[in-house]
């Protein structure tokens, strides 16, 4: 559930004089791709073995270097990193299937106009490349789809054609919407949670993040994002959330890993099962408006490059919130995606290459702390003290505060919470910032509204969008006290679940390609 920005090498270099070396290239044979791979030759019954999952090999110009994980850690071939064994199920693969690369750029056109060629020379139209289907028979022209590569990669921003309230777009990403100075803009901090609600964290949720005497400027309540995966979770309490305010979002189904699964192996029919199925669960059985059901957050922040956005555009969600950016200062504003992303896209994570209209990205802008940088609160460090944990908050809230007053995200997994020491530095940060009278706890939904209709500071008290205090719930939609308590069994799980709802219970436990709980 974490996302490690930090690699988490550290790394031991087996060093050895140069003429110790010589024959080693005999040993272990050159896989020269530019990426570290294990020793093809090992023994399949000895793969799983400490000694050989921890060693890995990179070649370069015919030299083959070994390199050994710490102590403890074993080298994970897909995401190119050391890991704890128990995050690497893969030290029987000895390297990644080198993909057939599409010929893009040739001395003599091989194409007719419109048309690319497969790494085998054969023409296809271009707009089957990176469309998320394999069509050649190498499958060139899925294997090579990142922005330099794609040959329908969207374009840079372009100003001209890029305009509010549909399209935002600038060149490196920090630009202030509509042209607000920085000291009119309201200092939006996003507080978003992920994975199932319920007795677990509910207290947390209530008493002490989002209690009622927490009001913005305007009078109106402080709100969050909660993006919402199925298992344990209370749609209850979901309810009772959406009808305090709070932004409800998706966060899959069933939380799947291995977390590779959703940047690379997911398909898109993948992709509508396990959103589009978490949608559905969620307005079935917590009672929320599909209208508003705008969000969502890939789990494991394993963006899933343009099979994830395709499946956005058909179905109509309105933002993403899965990227992390590279730590910059000043920050990085959202955007839309009609234009390429004006950041790199870090680690091996899969980005978005093509356009997609009106599609708002809500970058993970990074925490920083020391000479760390982590997107989720929770794998920054854990040994500060209350008092630096303090810190690490009000200094990143200065970095956006004194620059360009981007939005400061802060996301969590409620397991940050259950040390005291976290729960009493973030309560002693929100005190801090209720009683400043320009800065503005919203939901991520909330952020987009202010980009949509740029509206400086001093006119605040009358931007309609956020004046829904007190907000009416008609009665069919207001949640229950005491909740229906359903037991299913889930013939996928091959167990009994509980489910918690103010609906009706469904009649088996509700999953992917099930998403209502029907009894075939």
């Amino acid at each position: 559930m974490r996302f490690r920005l930090a690699v988490l090498l550290p790394l031991v270099i087996l060093a050895e004089p140069r003429d110790a070396k010589r024959g080693f290239r005999e040993k272990v044979r050159c896989i020269e791709n530019g990426k570290f791979y294990r020793n093809p030759a090992t023994n399949a019954e000895l793969a799983f073995r400490k000694k050989e999952c921890a060693e890995y090999y990179l070649c370069i110009e015919g030299d083959v270097f070994p390199f050994k994980c710490s102590t403890g850690l074993t080298f994970d071939i897909r995401r190119q990193i050391c890991d704890r064994s128990d995050k690497v199920d893969n030290c029987d693969i000895s390297s990644e299937k080198a993909i057939a690369k599409p010929l893009l750029n040739t001395d003599e056109p091989i194409c007719p106009t419109g048309e690319t060629a497969c790494g085998d020379g054969t023409c296809l139209p271009t707009e089957l490349f990176c469309d998320g289907h394999p069509d050649c028979q190498d499958d060139s022209d899925e294997g090579w789809c990142d922005p330099a590569h794609d040959p329908n990669a969207a374009p840079p921003c372009d100003y001209s054609n890029c305009t509010l309230p549909d399209c935002f777009c600038s060149s490196d990403g920090t630009l202030i919407p509509g042209g607000v100075l920085p000291a009119d803009v309201p200092q939006m901090i996003v507080i978003t949670f992920d994975d199932a609600i319920n007795d677990e964290n509910w207290s947390l949720y209530q008493d002490k993040i989002f209690p009622p005497t927490y009001k913005n400027p305007n009078g109106c309540p402080i709100h969050g994002t909660f993006y919402t995966s199925h298992q344990y979770t209370n749609y209850a309490m979901v309810q009772k959330l959406w009808n305090q305010g709070h932004e409800i979002a998706v966060h899959s189904i069933t939380h799947r890993g291995p977390e590779e699964w959703w940047g690379k192996n997911a398909t898109i029919e993948d992709w509508f099962d396990e959103m589009v199925g978490q949608a559905n669960i969620i307005n079935r059985f917590g009672g929320v408006d599909m209208e508003d059901i705008r969000g969502l957050r890939v789990p494991f922040l394993s963006v899933g490059w343009n099979r994830q956005f395709l499946m956005m555009r058909e179905f109509g969600f309105v933002y993403d919130s899965s990227i992390a950016a590279p730590v910059s200062d000043p920050p990085l504003w959202p955007y839309t995606l009609d234009y390429q992303i004006p950041h790199k896209c870090i680690g091996n994570r899969q980005c978005p290459s093509r356009s997609f209209p009106g599609i708002w990205e809500m970058p993970l802008n990074q925490i920083t702390m020391e000479e760390f940088s982590c997107a989720m609160v929770d794998s920054c460090p854990p040994y500060f003290s209350e008092n630096e944990l303090y810190e690490m908050f009000m200094n990143n809230f200065r970095r956006h505060y004194d620059t360009n007053r981007a939005p400061l995200g802060l996301y969590f997994h409620t397991l940050w919470f259950k040390d005291k020491k976290n729960r009493r530095a973030f309560r002693k940060f929100l005190d801090e910032m209720v009683r400043r009278q320009d800065v503005y706890i919203v939901s991520n939904w909330e952020v987009i509204q202010w980009m949509q209709q740029p509206t400086p500071q001093s006119q605040m008290d009358s931007f309609q969008p956020w004046k829904n205090c007190p907000d009416v719930i008609p009665p069919e939609k207001m949640a229950c006290n005491i909740p229906r308590v359903c037991k299913l069994f889930s013939r996928e799980l091959r167990r009994e679940r509980y489910l918690y709802t103010c609906k009706e219970c469904p009649q088996t436990y509700p999953w992917i390609k099930n998403e209502f709980g029907l009894d075939f």
